[in-house]
């Protein structure tokens, strides 16, 4: 589920073909740094023009999707279910169920 900085900068970027560095650094919350560290690793595409880089609008939707690996999302999806299997009796008192 995006967060709703993410919403607001991506509806601010919407006519744009191409993000910068910066601009999907803000859309990750990470840091610029980390963005081109991805990028090295091949973990997301950009093209490089001068001195920097730009990235595909099409390509964010990858972006935000791998952000998990399937075995984060399998661990993740056991941690919740033992989770609610424990607690679940003080979840719905709490209301988070």
């Amino acid at each position: 589920m995006l967060s709703y900085t993410i919403c607001v900068n991506i509806k601010f970027m919407e006519n744009k073909k191409f993000l910068s560095t910066i601009e999907l650094a803000k859309i990750l919350s990470i840091s610029r740094i980390a963005v081109y560290n991805r990028i090295k690793k091949g973990q997301i595409k950009a093209v490089r023009v001068g001195r920097n880089f730009i990235i595909d609008k099409k390509e964010l939707g990858k972006i935000l999707e791998t952000e998990l690996t399937e075995k984060q999302r399998t661990e993740i999806e056991k941690a919740v279910e033992k989770t609610v299997k424990e607690y679940g009796e003080t979840l719905k008192l709490l209301g988070t169920t």
